[in-house]
């Protein structure tokens, strides 16, 4: 019997605003898509925030044994800088900018994205495709859509027709907005518009002449528009219907509510069972915004050059500190967060590795079974990283109370409780040991290597011998290994 079989999965389904137990259309398989990235920029800390709790459904959704087609995309054209259809599309705004080309706009940010996230050690998905290179199958939907009666073609745009689809839909289902209290609380169209109705969106947009980014359709040289590309590539891969689809809590309107709308009006079927949004990540309690400098990415968490970070941490710490808070609520990052979490990430290793210590007795004093059912009731409920990670935390007291003699454990239970840990520890949640051995030693020699190398930088910069100060610090970073210093002396991270 497959794990998924003894386990009972609910996810909040945002369409509904209820937990739902989890029933796959086919059964031990489950289709998946997230919105990918836009890649004109550095991936930013929250887009990170939801790709590893994403990551983390996908690693328990393989965990209880069911194959998964987890399909992200890439989006690399059509993305304009307003929701609105209007504004220059962000990659080709990025590559006049920069006076390159827009696909070299597309790789330099791509590579990032992945660099990124294989630091945060999430798992590549099954399936990355791009919109550039769905284009075939965007106008061909497009057409379907047309002849469907619920688009109109105009000046060689074409849009949907949001008042015409919600005759016989409904149009605001998953963001709980009605198109009559949308009506009022939108601006007027302006005189240039090709729309009908404020309301309706872009599937294909005719280029304006210093457009760079344009393909042939038989409405006019011109690109698709950014919802079309995600309805395009998650039917394309995972069917006209499929299990879940998930993404930023900023998508649900007006993206993944026009996803609804293309995908009833293209096939008349559902297109998504259960709608997954990860909640956003504030810094010191406020938005992130690069123009307040409230704001940092994820290699400054790594090396610690950010004016909010006292010090460097490792990606796995990050990773966990991301963990402790639910996928679906607000989570403030801050240099004390990390501190903690980091003490925390610490804590758990260290009474991991404390496992093969432990003296086995012929009764046990905690009843481990019942411990790794809370661990799957924790996951069960949502996804509920928090929860989980309380008891592996709970496991981390029972281990210290062996370990003192206080209590007992049978060789069956320190076994189950060993396989159960790190189960949860990697393969769930996905952390890396940063302490590179069972006992901690091969860290514990890295640490007092480094500090030794960071003594003798101390003792140059004192003898005002800048060369050897800065060929140990230069030398440390080609290695991965970043020197900061502060009011309390010289800390190092691995990058």
């Amino acid at each position: 019997m497959a794990l998924y079989q003894q386990q009972e999965l609910k996810i909040y389904n945002s369409i509904s605003g209820e937990k739902e137990v989890f029933i796959p259309i086919n059964e031990g398989n489950v289709g998946m898509y997230v919105c990918g990235p836009t890649v004109y920029s550095n991936v930013h800390l929250g887009n990170c925030r939801t790709f590893i709790s994403f990551d983390l459904v996908f690693r328990y959704l393989k965990h209880l044994g069911y194959k998964v087609r987890f399909v992200r995309n890439i989006t690399d054209a059509g993305h304009l800088e307003n929701d609105a259809d209007s504004g220059e599309d962000r990659i080709a705004k990025k590559a006049r900018l920069e006076q390159i080309e827009p696909m070299e706009v597309v790789q330099k940010y791509t590579v990032d994205f992945h660099n990124i996230l294989q630091k945060f050690n999430n798992l590549p998905p099954s399936i990355e495709p791009t919109a550039t290179g769905h284009i075939v199958e965007q106008i061909e939907i497009i057409k379907e859509i047309l002849e469907k009666g619920y688009a109109y073609e105009a000046n060689g745009s074409v849009y949907f027709d949001v008042l015409k689809f919600n005759e016989t839909h409904e149009y605001g289902r998953l963001s709980g907005r009605k198109l009559e209290d949308m009506i009022p609380n939108t601006r007027e169209l302006t005189a240039q518009s090709d729309k009908k109705n404020p309301q309706d969106f872009a599937l294909w947009k005719k280029a304006e002449p210093q457009h760079i980014m344009r393909w042939p359709s038989p409405w006019s040289d011109g690109f698709p528009g950014w919802h079309l590309e995600c309805t395009v590539m998650s039917s394309k891969y995972l069917g006209e219907e499929f299990d879940i689809h998930g993404g930023g809590m900023d998508l649900k309107f007006p993206h993944h509510e026009c996803e609804i709308a293309q995908g009833e009006a293209a096939t008349g079927k559902n297109p998504v069972h259960y709608w997954m949004h990860a909640n956003m990540l504030t810094l010191n309690g406020k938005k992130m915004a690069k123009s307040t400098g409230n704001n940092i990415l994820p290699n400054e968490i790594f090396t610690g050059e950010n004016p909010n970070l006292e010090k460097g941490f490792a990606p796995t710490v990050a990773r966990f500190f991301m963990l402790q808070a639910h996928y679906r609520s607000i989570l403030d990052f801050s240099n004390d967060a990390l501190m903690a979490s980091e003490k925390g990430f610490n804590r758990l290793m260290e009474a991991y590795h404390l496992l093969d210590e432990l003296e086995t007795s012929e009764t046990s004093s905690f009843d481990v079974s019942a411990w790794k059912q809370k661990c799957y009731d924790a996951m069960n409920d949502d996804f509920n990283s928090p929860i989980l990670i309380a008891q592996l935390f709970e496991a981390v007291k029972q281990i210290n109370i062996i370990k003192e003699e206080q209590g007992k454990i049978t060789a069956t239970d320190l076994e189950e409780m060993k396989n159960t840990m790190s189960v949860f520890l990697y393969d769930v949640l996905g952390l890396v040991d940063t302490t590179n051995g069972a006992d901690g030693s091969e860290g514990k020699k890295l640490s007092g290597t480094v500090e030794l190398l960071i003594k003798l930088r101390a003792e140059a910069r004192a003898n005002k011998d800048f060369a050897t100060s800065d060929k140990i610090r230069d030398e440390l970073l080609e290695l991965g290994i970043q020197l900061k210093d502060g009011k309390e002396g010289t800390t190092f991270s691995l990058n």
